[in-house]
């Protein structure tokens, strides 16, 4: 139990937790970019109605982004855990407690919808049906 009476740790708890959603976001933006950069590669190499392979960028990407989801996740029941170790005098009244928590558990639910879109959309793709018909 903390001992302070303080909101300002409180207040920090939750600039961390938000500190790391931010770091959850830029996970899943690199491993976006890196998977589509893989996409966009093979699709200028590929001859036409040639499968388009999964390339080690695409799983690379992948992984990116299911660590932005640990990430995001991981956060969450860290914050929790420091919210059970603060008293009520520390937590401003009326305050939105579990809202960054919700935040968090959002952005991480999106990154796992973004990892099963990318799975089924990259399942060997004719280039022609990629790239659209010229």
């Amino acid at each position: 139990m903390s001992e302070l009476n303080d909101p300002r740790v409180f207040m920090a708890a939750e600039r961390t937790l938000l500190a790391w959603n931010r770091t959850s976001l830029t996970l899943m933006a690199f491993g976006f970019a890196v998977e589509r950069f893989g996409l966009f590669t093979h699709m200028l190499l590929a001859r036409p109605g040639e499968p388009i392979p999964r390339g080690g960028s695409f799983w690379v990407g992948l992984a990116f982004i299911a660590l932005g989801v640990l990430a995001a996740w991981g956060s969450v029941f860290q914050y929790r855990r420091m919210l059970r170790t603060l008293r009520p005098v520390e937590i401003p009244p009326g305050y939105a407690v579990h809202f960054g928590t919700l935040l968090a558990l959002a952005v991480g639910l999106l990154g796992l919808g973004l990892m099963v879109h990318l799975g089924l959309q990259a399942g060997g793709m004719p280039r022609a049906a990629a790239v659209g018909a010229r």
